[in-house]
């Protein structure tokens, strides 16, 4: 049986959060039988093909680094659209593995030796830069930052903060000479890879604001294939970049009211003191139907067939007073 035929996968149905009826989500699949498990990530998991690998995108969803055990409708599909979408169109930039998309949640790509570094560039002064920014740092990644900057001000130049690459716990950032030293590239490699994360940042940002949106940072992965380096998976997407409306853009406040990125759940998490330690809780279908809207909104104004003023989102306040109630 080919993986285009096999349909073994841990799936159910679920009430749709967006519309009325229901919706099929994916936790877990055995294309190949129970015999024969892909290799899971936290959000995708991977077979290997030979020469390639088909990768399928499931409606799990990570926080701190952590899986949670409540799926996402509608997210494994708009990551993987989006991804086609970035994939098909960025090649000309920089080499992607991307061969062909299968099905709404399945792609073929050519099989690379990962690089285990998270390539992270930063254009903005936010998230854990931020709160490190605030309590009395004033160097990212030996970048100096002058006094006086704010939450979400673009910063003076764009910086680069490489982190190592792990598929459970937390990724550390890493230094240019540390990762030369555990071998994880070498020095010709480093200085490649670090260009082509500018290059491509450059052309999804400028993608980005044609439709209205700001990437304010974001992460990439590459990989060796031969004696040529590839970008792999993921370009920007919900869960690995912060999308920002322009329209309501403004420094010195948080955006997770109109971002249709990961941190309006990661902003719910820390209202409930659940940063990454100990059990995680199941997320409230309020805060579903919230991350589920945010992935399919995100999938399809950067593709350019729906706008921001098309999706109805709540900000976290919201959401907490509609679950006290």
């Amino acid at each position: 049986m080919s993986y285009r035929q096999a349909k073994e996968k841990v799936s159910f149905k679920v009430p749709d959060p967006l519309s009325d009826g229901e919706v099929e989500v994916l936790g877990a699949s055995y294309l190949f039988g129970e015999a024969n498990p892909p290799r899971r990530g936290k959000v995708r998991e991977v077979y290997d093909l030979g020469d390639e690998l088909l990768i399928v995108t499931t409606d799990r969803i990570s926080a701190f680094d952590v899986v949670f055990p409540t799926l996402i409708p509608h997210k494994g599909e708009s990551l993987h659209a989006l991804s086609v979408h970035w994939l098909s169109r960025s090649g000309h930039v920089f080499p992607n593995h991307l061969r062909e998309s299968v099905d709404g949640r399945s792609m073929r790509v050519l099989k690379a030796e990962r690089i285990d570094v998270e390539w992270v560039c930063r254009a903005y002064l936010y998230g854990s830069a931020w709160r490190a920014y605030r309590d009395g740092a004033r160097t990212v990644s030996g970048v100096h930052l002058p006094d006086g900057l704010v939450m979400a001000e673009e910063l003076p130049e764009v910086i680069l903060t490489p982190t190592t690459k792990s598929e459970t716990g937390h990724d550390l950032e890493i230094t240019k000479e540390a990762a030369i030293n555990d071998k994880l590239v070498t020095k010709d490699e480093w200085d490649e890879l670090e260009e082509v994360t500018f290059m491509l940042f450059d052309f999804y940002r400028s993608e980005a604001e044609k439709k209205g949106i700001i990437i304010p940072d974001f992460k990439l992965e590459f990989g060796r294939r031969g004696d040529k380096l590839i970008q792999i998976d993921e370009p920007p997407t919900h869960d690995s970049a912060r999308f920002w409306a322009k329209k309501f853009y403004r420094p010195g406040i948080s955006q997770e009211a109109h971002c249709i990125d990961k941190e309006f759940l990661r902003e719910y998490l820390r209202r409930v003191n659940y940063t990454g330690d100990g059990v995680p809780p199941e997320i409230p279908q309020p805060v579903v139907r919230e991350v589920s809207k945010r992935c399919v909104a995100s999938m399809e104004i950067l593709r350019g067939k729906k706008k921001l003023e098309d999706f109805d989102l709540k900000t976290v306040d919201e959401v907490m007073k509609e679950l006290q109630d």
